[in-house]
């Protein structure tokens, strides 16, 4: 039985949208779409459930993964045609594929349902014990870590400008924005594209010679993601094994802001790949920033990954006009926490216009204004964590 209830901690559905009524139409659209053989939706999948809430209706397909590629492309179509739905601004769709339970699964006290995500994240159980650590990334040699204590100290720019310094210095890049709650990787790489799915395997966008992902690749720029912890983790842990990464030098992680599960989760899972890369902490100079990395550095450090340094963004500011030298923050604050924690100092970042409108245009300043002070001080901190990375991997070179 479909429920349409929204849960307590979901806004309702939109005034004068009836959650049967919508229901009804869109089941209609699901089998009126067909794909070249005159297959309709239902065909592959069965509606699982409806949700509409503020205007947004979020359609559950259940189905397996062989089906899954065959609605896929007729997944547009569908949700434009739901879309234009009177008291509908906007759809998603997302599958679920029914798995065999285990005898130990079989025998457990009943958890909701036993779906695992195709696209979107799971609904009903943490995913990310599907996966092995030693099965994950298997053709990346090396994962870092861009992280901060709290939002708003410029991490998302910061780890977007490494991974193109990165891959200015030759190294095959990837870039995973984990912050699922705020995804800001597409417009910062001015890419606004769907992501192809081939045999259930989800292909990267390229962007700037990088290749990445983020959950903003997959749902409207203007929805907001009211996810639990269950279903984050299910969707980043479809991030790591089930995109083609491919052969990578290295993966550049935006981690979501704090010391929560999905941080937690994720130096759990790719310890490995830490271990040949590491973390970076961003912060600002004033003392409330510092007090939120120095927590960032101390998960990190318990979590026995390695830590690459420490970033000093908007350290200074330096006026267009007449060059004048502002240190609105205060400066070096980053740089004497670093010291105080034994943990290298890699770089100091000036505030400045251009790094913001380069990240609104969706090209990186890196990129946009090589010559720019801005953009020496990320390819800087690019190329000594490039050179860090080659020293960590002759060491464990065979002689």
């Amino acid at each position: 039985m479909t429920d349409t209830t929204p849960p307590n901690d979901m806004p309702p559905a939109s005034p004068g949208t009836d959650a049967s009524s919508a229901e009804t139409r869109i089941t209609d659209i699901l089998k009126s779409e067909q794909d070249s053989q005159g297959s309709n939706v239902l065909s592959f999948a069965a509606l699982e459930s409806v949700s509409v809430q503020n205007g947004h209706a979020h359609v559950s397909l259940a189905t397996s993964r062989d089906n899954a590629s065959r609605v896929e492309p007729l997944r547009p179509r569908v949700e434009a045609a739901i879309a234009s739905l009177p008291g509908i601004t906007g759809a998603t769709l997302s599958f679920t594929s029914h798995r065999p339970a285990t005898p130990a699964a079989a025998n457990a006290p009943a958890q909701g349902g036993g779906h695992r995500p195709f696209n979107l994240g799971d609904k009903r159980r943490n995913a990310a014990s599907r996966h092995a650590p030693e099965t994950l990334l298997p053709g990346v040699k090396a994962v870092i870590a861009v992280a901060s204590g709290k939002g708003g100290v410029g991490k998302s720019t910061t780890a977007v400008n490494l991974a193109v310094g990165l891959a200015r210095e030759g190294l095959k890049t990837g870039l995973l924005d984990a912050d699922i709650y705020g995804p800001s990787l597409p417009r910062m790489l001015g890419r606004n594209a769907r992501p192809d799915v081939v045999d259930g395997t989800i292909l990267p966008i390229e962007a700037w010679g990088l290749k990445s992902m983020s959950i903003g690749y997959l749902v409207d720029e203007n929805q907001a993601m009211i996810w639990r912890g269950p279903m984050v983790m299910g969707a980043l842990t479809q991030f790591l094994g089930e995109v083609e990464w491919g052969e990578l030098d290295v993966l550049v992680i935006d981690m979501p802001p704090g010391t929560g599960d999905a941080q937690l989760t994720l130096a759990q899972k790719l310890g490995p790949k830490l271990a040949t890369g590491g973390a970076i902490i961003v912060s600002t100079p004033q003392d409330i920033a510092l007090l939120d990395a120095r927590r960032g550095v101390a998960m990190f450090e318990r979590m026995e990954t390695p830590i690459l340094g420490v970033v000093e963004n908007m350290s200074y500011f330096c006026c267009p006009n007449c060059n004048h030298r502002t240190e609105l923050f205060g400066h070096g604050g980053a740089k004497a926490e670093a010291e105080k924690m034994g943990v290298p100092f890699l770089a100091e970042i000036p505030l400045l216009a251009d790094i913001r409108a380069s990240g609104d245009d969706g090209t990186p300043i890196i990129l946009s204004a090589p010559d720019s002070e801005a953009a020496q001080a990320y390819t800087r901190l690019a190329q000594g964590v490039a050179r860090s990375l080659s020293s960590e991997h002759s060491t464990k070179e065979p002689s």
